[in-house]
Order: structure tokens, then C-alpha cells, then sequence
């Protein structure tokens, strides 16, 4: 019978966050050298959640060990690795390549140090609620659904849990303090979802201050100019 979430989180859950690492990104870790992907992974892990290393080199290692069967794979008892660009008989040994990285990361206590996110997995690792809200309301279809980029900050606003807002100001207000150039900043907004341009005249990262100010604000003054 398939994985519960249950079980699948015990078995496979930061393995398959270690797996979501290489969306978009090459598996050419080497034993001498890990990849750009692992790179990320390790640093968004060390400063968020330190201690899922070594359950990622654990879950890796057994994976690795316990390779699944065809029927098993088929029946989603087991977890299924996505096509990450390598044969399938170079996988198992990949994995072990990771894994190994990972143990000596943390024996060696070597903790890259911080930096802006360089992948999709980590910018969305980094900033979740941020991906959420421009991801959503800031898509392609924006202009169909919305007069303009403050009516969908209003719409997020008044249908979203304040704690969450309070969560996606302080990720704004921790991306602003980065204090990138406007192109990372175009960069940045892309990988978290957002699909539109900035209104005019505001550059990526002056759009981002003004919508922080905005959600920030007093609920009973929240409004645009004019309501």
C-alpha cells in the first residue's frame, strides 16, 4: 500500500529535501568536492535546522543501502527518486557520495558561511511565506484577476492570518537588508514566483520596501489612496 505521509516523513522527509535541492541544478558532486546544489543545501541547513543533517545523511545512507524494488516503487511503497540526470546505476553510489559530504560536514563542523540563496530550492527554502505571496497573487494572471499591485497586496492581506502577513513582512524586510543590486533583486523575485514586473516607476527592491510598509501598517488605516 502507498507511504502514508506519516511514514513517509519518517523514512524519506529530508531525503527528499536533499532531493529538491537539485531541482534545475547538476548531481556532479565528486567524493573530493560536492556540488553547487549540496553547496546550497548545506548552507541553508546549518543556519536553519543543523540537526536534520544528520538525519539527511542517515535517510540517504539507508536509501542507498535498501535500494527499492520495481514493484515496490510501483505500489509507492517506497520513496521514488525523480530523474536527476544521472543513469540509473550511477544513483545508488551518487547517494552514498552525498551522504558521505554530509557526515563530514558536520564532524568537521565546516558551516558555509552565509550568502545570498543561489538555487531555486534555497531561495524558496529561505523565504517560504515571500514565495507563497508572489507566487500567488503576482502570477501572469495578475492583471486579469487585479486592478493594479496594490489591489492584490489588499487582497492578500484581508484574506490571510495576520501571523502569516507578520511572517512574510520580516522575510521582506530580511531580503531589503541583503542589500543586493536591482538585478538580484529582479532575480531573486523571479525564483519566489512572481511573474509580472514591478509597477512603474519602482525598481524590484523599491516595490518590495513600499509592500512591506503596506502590509506592516495599522489594519484599520490599510487602504489605498482615495478608498
Amino acid at each position: 500500500m502507498p507511504l502514508t505521509p506519516l511514514e513517509h516523513d519518517r523514512r524519506y522527509g529530508e531525503l527528499d529535501q536533499v532531493i529538491r535541492a537539485y531541482a534545475g541544478q547538476p548531481a556532479d558532486d565528486t567524493p573530493d568536492k560536492p556540488s553547487h546544489a549540496l553547496t546550497a543545501y548545506l548552507r541553508h541547513t546549518w543556519h536553519s535546522r543543523p540537526w536534520a543533517l544528520a538525519v539527511a545523511e542517515r535517510q540517504l545512507r539507508e536509501y542507498a543501502d535498501n535500494p527499492p524494488g520495481r514493484l515496490r516503487l510501483r505500489l509507492g511503497e517506497f520513496y521514488a527518486i525523480p530523474d536527476i540526470g544521472l543513469p540509473e546505476a550511477e544513483v545508488q553510489q551518487w547517494l552514498y557520495c552525498l551522504a558521505d559530504h554530509l557526515k563530514q560536514s558536520v564532524e568537521d563542523g565546516d558551516v558555509p558561511p552565509p550568502a545570498t540563496p543561489t538555487t531555486h530550492w534555497e531561495w524558496h527554502a529561505r523565504f517560504p511565506e515571500l514565495g507563497q505571496f508572489l507566487g500567488g497573487w503576482f502570477s501572469q494572471d495578475m492583471p486579469d484577476e487585479f486592478d493594479d499591485h496594490d489591489g492584490a497586496v489588499d487582497d492578500y492581506r484581508a484574506g490571510t492570518d495576520p501571523h502569516v502577513v507578520a511572517r512574510v513582512v520580516g522575510e521582506l524586510r530580511e531580503l531589503l537588508a541583503l542589500d543586493l543590486d536591482e538585478s538580484d533583486y529582479a532575480l531573486g523575485v523571479a525564483e519566489l514566483g512572481m511573474e509580472v514586473d514591478p509597477p512603474a516607476p519602482y525598481s524590484p527592491s523599491g516595490w518590495l520596501a513600499v509592500v512591506a510598509e503596506r502590509l506592516s501598517g495599522p489594519r484599520a488605516e490599510y487602504g489605498r489612496p482615495g478608498d
